[in-house]
């Protein structure tokens, strides 16, 4: 079958308190039969989304995505496996100390500023928060090293809120795909919670960041591997039939991953 090139031009998911506060729909290019669509086929093919990062309690998330930033997942994952079994309480992680930490996480991009980091958010979630990582986003970035995104991702994966963590993936996605463009992350994150249907927030960040890096990919889109190729209003897209909607294999994180 010939290449068919387009002519220019999900599961019931967790659902939370935040989602009471939106703010009404921003205009999409997506009618909102389409946006109820995309996110019902990224449902079927991962159900059960999950982050990449290793993490065995909110503190040592908190650690491993503010240690993620300009570094992957699978670099911090390498790096952390060791620190977290010897440190996964702030107090641990003081006890060790900055340059033990260094050593631990030396394969890490910008990694003495970041041990500095982990040193400094640890000893203020001991001293303002009693050793517990908050709950809210207002506190969390009050933590060295910790931003919006970062917030974000603790806020979902720790606690269950339906948050949009705006990593490179997803603000790559939501402008490529001219779902929710912005010039910043804070104007995509925002677009995004207002268009993404209710039922399916709690996952989407994750189905977004995992097509992102496994499909829709920075330098090729994979077009023919995608799920939603005839909804997709891409100019840059190469293909407008959608691959087979099936479940994907469970996810494999962590150790297990690692081999």
């Amino acid at each position: 079958m010939a290449n068919p090139k387009i002519k220019s031009s999900a599961q019931t998911a967790k659902k939370s308190n935040a989602t009471a506060g939106r703010k009404p729909a921003a205009k999409s290019l997506y009618s909102k039969a389409d946006l109820e669509e995309i996110f019902r086929r990224f449902s079927i093919q991962r159900p059960e989304p999950k982050g990449e990062l290793e993490h065995v309690n909110p503190f040592t998330l908190v650690v491993a995505v503010a240690l993620s930033a300009q570094a992957t997942d699978v670099g911090v994952n390498k790096a952390t496996r060791a620190l977290f079994a010897v440190a996964d309480t702030p107090q641990k992680m003081l006890d060790l100390g900055e340059e033990r930490i260094r050593e631990y996480i030396k394969t890490i991009g910008l990694y003495r500023n970041k041990a500095k980091n982990v040193v400094a958010l640890s000893e203020k979630l001991i001293t303002d928060f009693g050793g517990e990582v908050p709950r809210t986003r207002e506190e969390l970035i009050t933590l060295p090293g910790v931003g919006r995104k970062t917030a974000n991702v603790v806020l979902s994966m720790a606690f269950g809120q339906a948050t949009m963590a705006v990593d490179t993936h997803i603000f790559r996605i939501a402008n490529r795909l001219l779902l929710a463009p912005g010039k910043t992350p804070d104007e995509v994150e925002q677009r995004l919670m207002q268009i993404i249907p209710d039922q399916y927030l709690y996952h989407a960040h994750h189905w977004l960041i995992l097509h992102g890096r496994y499909v829709c990919k920075a330098r090729k889109p994979e077009c023919e591997r995608c799920v939603i190729a005839d909804l997709c209003r891409s100019p840059e897209k190469t293909w407008d039939i959608p691959a087979p909607l099936v479940e994907l294999p469970a996810q494999i994180i962590g150790a297990e991953a690692a081999g």
